[in-house]
């Protein structure tokens, strides 16, 4: 899906604290209604501060965050949800002890009309056809590569504009990751706008329309991920020789 040329998702010089600690100083970002945006950076560099501020887990203590023009930062984490902006976090957190279709049904909670609940169950099924398998398993039961489909399947229920996906690929084996890399990539053809955390760099930059780095709580760079991808001090720092999962 073609990214438009309006700003769909902004932050603007936005600070966070974690008490009296500030951890994200004055970033800004923008992202365009059917991009993949990536943001990438050393464990610390505050991504996933980041994420949990858009979806107003944490608020800031100053500047902004805007969807379709729209203040989030003023709204609680629920009705940033039943916006359409829905958060896949770092870890999966699935519920361990219901099954993988209790976790799912969890996730379309703000959706009260079953027919569109149930299209979407069934397009989760077909991206991820191991959810159907197991779909009376015990989620805490699961391998790790499927606990991932899973919490992005719950994600997913909630019929999400934008999709917040933190360290997808986070212990998974290659091959298991590239599957993971290639939903992505059909969940964002759907008409998903995707903003993506991820430390296998290479792989994030490959799908990804921009990307941003970040250090320390700021933004040092932006650019289109082909000129990411083969800017010197980005290959130097994030990208090294591995291409296992590309």
């Amino acid at each position: 899906m073609g990214a438009s040329s309006g700003v769909y998702l902004e932050l603007r010089d936005l600070r966070v604290c974690y008490g009296n600690v500030e951890v994200l100083h004055g970033i800004s970002l923008h992202v365009r209604q059917g991009e993949i945006v990536t943001i990438l950076g050393a464990n610390g560099a505050g991504k996933t501060t980041t994420l949990t501020a858009i979806s107003g887990l944490m608020k800031p203590t100053s500047g902004g965050i805007f969807f379709n023009g729209r203040p989030l930062h003023r709204l609680y984490s629920h009705d940033i949800v039943r916006l359409g902006i829905t958060h896949c976090p770092e870890g999966r957190r699935v519920f361990g002890t219901m099954t993988v279709l209790e976790n799912l049904e969890l996730g379309a909670f703000t959706c009260k009309d079953e027919t569109l609940s149930a299209q979407t169950l069934h397009w989760i099924y077909e991206l991820f056809p191991r959810l159907r398998e197991r779909m009376q398993q015990l989620a805490g039961t699961l391998s790790g590569g499927e606990q991932q489909m899973l919490a992005i399947g719950r994600a997913l229920m909630g019929n999400p504009k934008v999709l917040l996906l933190d360290e997808p690929s986070l212990g998974l084996a290659p091959i298991l990751a590239r599957s993971i890399f290639n939903s992505i990539s059909e969940i964002n053809a759907a008409g998903v706008t995707v903003i993506l955390v991820e430390q296998n760099a290479r792989a994030a930059l490959k799908i990804a329309s921009r990307g941003y780095v970040m250090e320390l709580g700021k933004m040092v760079m932006e650019d289109d991920a082909k000129a990411l991808l083969t800017n010197p001090d980005v290959q130097k720092a994030y990208l090294g020789d591995d291409d296992r999962v590309c």
